[in-house]
């Protein structure tokens, strides 16, 4: 029964990185390159140097080759102080998406518009989507996503803002060298991808649940079982009721909150349960290591 779980579960990482891969590319020969835009991380990069040698050598470098060799140091970043297996698939998505964007380079059913700003915010949409769909099958979509995740496991916090400040130094290069109207078009691209993101991943974002219940051990059970994180009781008085009741605190991850309070529901349907979002957590926090 364990290996058809696992078989399972890297089954299902697999087809999520696959299409997060295949995602990635079709946006960057649809929307980025019809825009004429730069995207964030180090496909912005790659992009931004090939546009270098086409217009000052004239020359044409297939993305793959530079997408992988930009990949190498934050490859070796993520065996050493991530996880294994999260490398191993992150570098999957490497490899496919740069493979497939050169495969779809010149494809003109791709070319949806030519409007740059419905390709800065659809492109940007897109963006998020994809890259989400790593991150949800623990992996990544490689280059500063790997510092991102690293940063965010050293310090709890999300590290996708400061990323986007350095993308926007890419885009005052690209703007000196190719015009302004374009770099500041892919400043809308890449902001919108990355609040998308932020909605859309909250694995590192912090939720607290107050729940007052009369059955406080059945319910650190269920927070136990689902989550591994640790909790508070304390006693109180409902002053309408003028009844006891306990007060079980907990913190967990923001991805983890929806399900836990239906399972809390489950466990004691008459629980009060409120959710305050953390702003941020100081002191011991469990976190689930990547493989």
């Amino acid at each position: 029964m364990g290996n058809s779980f696992d078989i399972k579960r890297e089954s299902r990482r697999l087809l999520l990185i696959l299409l997060g891969s295949a995602l990635l590319a079709l946006n960057i020969d649809s929307f980025v390159r019809s825009g004429n835009l730069l995207p964030g991380g180090f496909s912005g990069v790659v992009l931004l140097v090939q546009n270098i040698f086409l217009k000052y050598l004239d020359m044409r470098i297939p993305y793959s080759i530079l997408v992988y060799s930009l990949n190498v140091i934050p490859v070796v970043i993520g065996f050493k102080f991530i996880g294994k297996k999260f490398t191993i698939y992150s570098v999957v998505m490497i490899v496919v998406s740069g493979f497939l964007t050169d495969l779809f380079s010149d494809a003109e059913f791709l070319k949806l518009t030519d409007d740059p700003l419905l390709c800065s915010v659809f492109g940007g949409l897109v963006t998020a989507v994809a890259v989400s769909f790593c991150l949800f099958a623990d992996s990544s979509s490689g280059g500063t996503d790997f510092i991102a995740i690293f940063i965010a496991e050293k310090t709890g916090k999300s590290a996708w803002n400061y990323i986007l400040a350095f993308n926007c130094c890419v885009l005052v290069v690209s703007g000196i060298l190719f015009g302004w109207e374009t770099a500041l078009y892919s400043i809308i691209f890449q902001f919108t991808s990355t609040q998308a993101l932020n909605f859309l991943y909250k694995r590192y974002e912090k939720t607290t649940l107050l729940i007052i219940t009369d059955r406080p051990d059945d319910v650190y059970a269920t927070i136990k079982n689902l989550t591994q994180h640790g909790a508070t009781v304390f006693e109180g008085k409902g002053e309408y009721s003028g009844k006891s009741h306990q007060m079980v605190y907990t913190v967990v991850s923001s991805d983890e909150s929806g399900n836990l309070e239906g399972e809390i529901r489950k466990t004691d349907p008459d629980a009060f349960i409120n959710v305050i979002k953390s702003k941020e957590i100081v002191g011991k926090f469990f976190k689930r290591a990547n493989d």
